[in-house]
């Protein structure tokens, strides 16, 4: 298929519409997304019911709130009543008021009374990416009732691959059958026979989306039940769903550990004065921090007019102390999201880090003086007749300012996590801002030590 001829803006949309009506819907999606929104509407509009659903159900589809603007109010609400509560909740909170309410009026009481419970919960916990849309079947039913039942349902949920048993009296959840046992078990049994001996793993909905994230990862689950106070389930985390969660917010990790706001659209998508607004105020708050960079150096202004050759190394002292830090905080911060260490376990990160900061140090600082030896014995430059004692400086303040930059690198993330923010604001630049400065001091005041009564 000629992917040009496709997507001339030219054709019309309806025949643009039966071109991808029977590809895959994230194939469709991809598409869609180097369409302009009421391009991307039109050829909507021209897919079979079902698939514009399927299209709109995909959480990789760009300006979502913008396209539906362009629809109409009836097919909108058509289509946000066949999607999962969960994506209709994401997308709901990307649509500005009025439009909104117009269309919350427009659903169906079933999607209406799930979006509103699912907007209830805050944007990083498990509630807002669960689904509402999941099996369920009384404890008392055989197997050949369940799997007729799943054949009755299977269209209207998000997954059938786990299916979830309840106590008949109290509604509480008590076994997860996977539909590989079920299919294996024999009709007449009763369901829980063919369901594990083990209790069900389950999350609360208030849990961080981290914690599911590594229960689905540690036992390998296709779906997680959120159950409430009394073990009612009340909706299901997908792994599908999990997986785009994680990638959105170690996209925006990553944004934020390279000194900046998280952009919230592709970067292509963002225009130049959101930009502009995102990178500014952290580049404004690094360059005021750096110019303590500046009154640092002033303040040994006498040493550097008396020894000049200390200046050379100043590039070489504080890129070293950034890197050692900026190393320390990336691993904390992988750790801690990933539950390998706890807020408690700081002391025990000090004294790993206080050991391997101090021979990182003295590697860096051997190769140091090993290049101002080679240097001056092959005649490339001259230090001076104390250059020994400029070595001596030189290999002694990378020992501290490597062993202070992995220190304070690594208790950052700690410092940030205890006052109630996330680790990941704990930015690269920040962290070689940080140690800049107190490299420099460590600098001169160990060349005050060794080169008093010679240079200094």
């Amino acid at each position: 298929m000629n992917e040009i001829a496709l997507f001339d803006t030219r054709v019309d949309p309806s025949v643009l519409a039966a071109r991808l009506s029977d590809e895959r819907a994230p194939d469709i999606v991809e598409k869609l997304n180097d369409e302009a929104p009421e391009v991307a509407a039109a050829i909507l509009l021209g897919l079979p019911m079902e698939r514009a659903i399927e299209v709109l159900d995909q959480p990789e589809l760009d300006c979502v709130a913008d396209i539906i603007e362009m629809l109409p109010r009836d097919r909108v609400a058509g289509y946000l009543s066949g999607m999962s509560a969960d994506r209709v909740t994401d997308v709901f909170r990307e649509i500005e008021e009025p439009g909104r309410s117009d269309l919350r009026a427009r659903l169906d009481a079933e999607t209406r009374g799930a979006v509103d419970r699912l907007s209830a919960y805050g944007e990083e916990t498990v509630g807002s990416l669960m689904t509402t849309e999941f099996v369920t079947v009384p404890g008392t039913w055989t197997v050949g009732q369940t799997l007729e039942h799943i054949r009755h349902v299977e269209k209207t949920r998000e997954t059938i691959y786990a299916i979830f048993v309840l106590d008949p009296r109290t509604r509480a959840l008590t076994k997860a059958v996977p539909l590989r046992r079920l299919i294996s078990g024999d009709p007449n049994d009763n369901v829980l026979s063919v369901a594990p001996g083990r209790r069900p793993l389950a999350v609360s909905p208030t849990a961080s989306r981290e914690e599911a994230a590594r229960l689905i990862s540690k036992y390998d689950l296709l779906a997680l039940p959120v159950v409430d106070a009394v073990g009612h389930v009340i909706g299901i985390v997908t792994v599908d769903d999990m997986i785009d969660a994680m990638i959105e917010k170690q996209t925006q990790d990553v944004q934020r550990f390279g000194g900046m706001e998280a952009l919230p659209e592709p970067y292509m998508d963002i225009g130049f004065f959101t930009m502009i607004r995102k990178r500014a105020g952290w580049l404004c708050a690094l360059f005021l921090s750096e110019m303590l960079t500046a009154s640092a150096m002033q303040g040994f202004e006498g040493e550097l007019e008396k020894a000049i050759v200390l200046t050379l190394f100043i590039p070489l002292i504080m890129s070293s102390g950034g890197n050692s830090g900026s190393q320390a905080t990336s691993l904390l911060i992988r750790a801690l999201a990933l539950h390998q260490i706890r807020l408690r376990d700081w002391w025990r990160v000090a004294l790993r880090e206080l050991p391997t900061g101090i021979f990182l140090g003295a590697i860096l600082g051997i190769i140091a003086v090993i290049r101002i030896v080679a240097w001056q014995k092959l005649g490339l430059y001259d230090y001076g007749e104390h250059w020994p004692l400029v070595a001596a400086t030189v290999g002694a303040a990378l020992v501290g300012i490597v062993t202070f930059g992995s220190l304070s690198g690594s208790m950052l993330p700690f410092l940030l996590q205890r006052i109630g923010f996330d680790p990941a604001t704990a930015s690269a630049p920040f962290v070689a801002t940080l140690v800049d400065v107190t490299g420099l001091v460590i600098y001169f005041s160990v060349a005050l030590l060794i080169l008093r009564g010679t240079l200094l």
